[in-house]
């Protein structure tokens, strides 16, 4: 398996962790909680390593490409590693969000309310049957 289709199954696996666990918070607010509270690799090195095994051009064009188009501008300092992969990670938790979600009602019309654990379970047994088609 490759870096990308890792970060991929990574970024499917934390969400479906984020609500097994029982997820409060807003489902719009989903993607944040779960890609941008925290660092997706801590360490220089390590980050540096990620980068490279999914190919450095890459990763900056795909935030460069992303930032652009949302913010207008390029606002993630490319020069470090850490804020790089964690950016890249953002973006692709979020391709990963919305094409997991594709044709979930449970999740797209909560979309502006609290999580429950009802609302979780409904979702989350959406992801599984998905998954098994």
């Amino acid at each position: 398996m490759n870096k990308k289709q890792e970060m991929r199954e990574e970024a499917k696996a934390a969400i479906i962790e984020e609500l097994e666990y029982g997820y409060t918070g807003y489902y719009c607010d989903l993607l944040h909680a779960v890609f941008n509270s925290s660092y997706y690799i801590i360490g220089t090195y390590r980050a540096k390593q990620a980068l490279e095994e999914y190919g450095i051009w890459d990763a900056i064009e795909k935030v460069q490409t992303y930032e652009k188009e949302n913010f207008g501008k390029v606002y993630t300092d490319l020069s470090n590693p850490e804020h790089l992969l964690g950016m890249l990670y953002y973006i692709i938790g979020e391709e990963v969000l919305y094409e997991m979600m594709d044709g979930i009602d449970a999740f797209h019309d909560n979309w502006n309310n609290l999580a429950d654990e009802e609302t979780n379970a409904r979702i989350l047994k959406a992801i599984k049957e998905k998954q098994a088609r």
